[in-house]
């Protein structure tokens, strides 16, 4: 990733199949993680007159094990299909363009290491456009995660990720498929941008220090990195959008914003902060080791 001149040792068709099987392998691994952080920013404060011991949901382990044990532990992999739709193109998208948009950026024939600016707004312009495409596998993925806050013996909406896409269209339209695009496009945006390049900066940086290479250990710190990196920035905007397509309550971003900020406070922002990083941090470094190598099998 860190190479500028990456992008020319394989075909597009390549860094493509090596990102979106990278990002399908590190969602599976990390997708119980996703739900308990779901489950978490959609579970909303608790009021005054409320049982007290509530909230239901506390700690990402503890989440985990109440969705495990009211739902099934196959509960946890809930979304799982639109998951792998949304990483097959968002993911193929936004890492497998990447390296073609930062090689533009600073031109073919440009040798050295490639300045941080050009790093982030290469992410930032292909996270935008991936998440655009892949906004309805990111909807429905949230609605079935989403579900099992349903009460008990109420009929699920959906039985499966098919019938969600089919579902939604035919009762709220096709542009219902766009809900929280807004949102998600800052969210991706950002987080790819805090994701790619930091990884690429992190990994120069420890390239730096004696004694390390480029091997699968330096690949864990970047990926580590990164991780840390894209979940201090982009978990606002991923509270909201979360919210706004878990729940069609809110009119809009901005109505979502101001709700959950004079409801709840700022905290509220970074709700399932540990969670989330727990998930991010473990996503990145599956997502990253992977593709390292797959690149390498390509690259010989």
């Amino acid at each position: 990733m860190s190479d500028p001149n990456s992008a020319s040792q394989i075909s597009f068709a390549q860094a493509f199949f090596c990102s979106a099987f990278a990002a399908c392998f590190a969602e599976f691994c990390t997708l119980p993680l996703d739900t308990a952080k779901v489950r978490l920013q959609l579970q909303k404060k608790v009021g005054i007159d409320e049982d007290p011991s509530l909230p239901k949901y506390k700690g990402l382990l503890g989440t985990m094990k109440t969705i495990a044990r009211e739902e099934g532990i196959t509960a946890l992999w809930k979304g799982v299909v639109p998951g792998m739709h949304r990483q097959c193109v968002y993911g193929g998208l936004r890492i497998g363009l990447y390296d073609p948009v930062k090689t533009f950026l600073v031109g073919s024939a440009f040798v050295g290491e490639v300045p941080l600016y050009h790093m982030i707004l290469a992410a930032l312009l292909t996270g935008a456009l991936a998440i655009t495409i892949a906004n309805p596998t990111d909807l429905v993925k949230v609605r079935l995660q989403a579900e099992g806050q349903l009460p008990p013996g109420v009929p699920k909406h959906y039985s499966g990720a098919m019938d969600a896409y089919s579902t939604i269209v035919r009762q709220e339209g096709l542009g219902a498929l766009w809900t929280g695009l807004g949102p998600n496009v800052a969210r991706n945006a950002i987080i790819n941008a805090a994701e790619l390049a930091s990884y690429d900066q992190v990994k120069m940086t420890i390239l730096k220090i004696p004694g390390f290479t480029d091997s699968a250990f330096t690949h864990l710190l970047a990926g580590l990195g990164a991780g840390l990196f894209a979940v201090f920035i982009g978990s606002p905007v991923d509270v909201v959008k979360s919210r706004m397509m878990g729940d069609s309550t809110y009119k809009s971003t901005f109505d979502c914003f101001l709700k959950t900020s004079f409801n709840e406070g700022f905290l509220a922002f970074y709700k399932g902060f540990l969670p989330n990083f727990g998930r991010v941090g473990a996503w990145n470094v599956i997502m990253f080791l992977t593709l390292e190598q797959a690149k390498r099998f390509f690259s010989g």
